[in-house]
């Protein structure tokens, strides 16, 4: 089953192009519910369809587990702080979550820019969370591992490698990033990235717990048994982020500076001023390449995003999936490029997915 909505579309021969590119797309996309979307200079193309029945709610429109692909919302908001000048990129996470408290040497030099960029030396996830994890897996992973456990495995943590030397991807590390945050703000993670992110861009449908019924989008398996809203635990602002194709695209759009509806200039109480330019600030910041890894160097990152070459200039992107969901944001700075793409499926192995929505964005001219 598939459907083609437009939101809203010109009627000229690009957006035809556009509409028939994304059509292409999805088909090779295996999902009950698939969305891709792309936006060109704020000019919208939507393509939805799947193999399961449209719902009541328009596919676009649903919310959807964002995984992984929550961490760009956690680095514009560390950014717009350090705009504002409530806390620093070098903030040592420790002294702001326990400040006094003895912890490993190692533990202490780990500032907030080490954990937001993958290079505080931390694993994945605490070494405590596999064994209520494992038999679980499949249903609730993290469910069982709340706020205060992260907070309590980082301070007794023993880093793999000396802050800022390695970069290994942490969901551990941007955890405990929202929860320093919240502690140095004095603000609860949900309201903080209320007021200082989803807010000031119009993200009314962007959600850090499961809407109303039939609001949200289902995950399935691989073989298509529907799953449960994942209940991300402790690690919050590593993915617990739900969010419509529609509102994920205003995000990026923001980042490639055309953001129809969303008012870059107000603080959302934050300072108390209506032209408070943070915000730009803090979109132009998590653009900037600061540092590279792998072989020769060949792998860039910004604050908060990937960044690759293609031959219509940089790409920046981000890729999520949960249990049963993915989620594909990326944009091309500059070129006014922004692509969305949602699933609810994961197939892991085989998985079209992602190389579809970056062929997107790396390939339409």
């Amino acid at each position: 089953m598939t459907d083609v909505t437009a939101a809203p579309v010109t009627a000229n021969g690009s957006s035809a192009t556009t509409a028939r590119l994304l059509a292409e797309a999805a088909g090779r996309i295996d999902a009950p519910d698939v969305v891709l979307a792309m936006s060109r200079s704020a000019v919208r193309t939507v393509h939805t369809g799947g193999s399961a029945e449209p719902g009541p709610v328009a596919r676009e429109r649903l919310h959807h587990e964002l995984g992984s692909a929550s961490k760009p919302f956690a680095g514009l908001l560390l950014a717009r702080l350090v705009a504002q000048g409530r806390v620093r990129y070098e903030d040592r996470a420790a002294d702001l979550l326990a400040p006094g408290l003895p912890v490993h040497p190692a533990v202490r030099r780990i500032t907030l820019r080490h954990l937001l960029t993958h290079t505080s030396g931390l694993p994945g996830l605490p070494a405590d969370f596999y064994p209520r994890a494992v038999p679980r897996w499949s249903t609730d992973p993290y469910g069982n591992y709340p706020a205060d456990r992260v907070v309590r495995a980082f301070l007794r943590a023993r880093p793999r490698h000396h802050p800022g030397t390695r970069w290994h991807y942490s969901n551990f590390a941007v955890s405990v990033l929202g929860h320093t945050l919240a502690a140095a703000t004095g603000t609860p993670w949900e309201v903080l990235l209320h007021q200082q992110v989803l807010a000031p861009l119009g993200l009314e449908a962007t959600l850090l717990r499961p809407g109303p019924d039939g609001t949200d989008a289902t995950g399935h398996r691989r073989d298509g048994t529907p799953l449960p809203a994942l209940d991300t635990g402790g690690f919050t602002a590593a993915g617990a982020l739900r969010s419509s194709p529609l509102d994920l695209l205003t995000f990026l759009e923001a980042h490639v500076g055309v953001a129809p509806g969303a008012d870059v200039g107000m603080a959302a109480g934050a300072s108390g001023s209506p032209t408070d330019p943070t915000l730009a600030v803090a979109l132009a910041e998590v653009t900037r390449p600061v540092l590279r890894r792998g072989w020769r160097h060949a792998h860039t990152h910004t604050l908060t995003w990937f960044q690759h070459p293609s031959p219509y200039g940089p790409v920046l992107f981000h890729a999520g999936a949960t249990l049963g969901q993915q989620a594909f944001l990326g944009f091309r700075p500059g070129t006014g490029l922004a692509v969305v793409a949602t699933a609810t499926r994961r197939v892991h192995r085989a998985d079209t997915f992602v190389a579809t929505a970056y062929g997107l964005l790396t390939e339409t001219p």
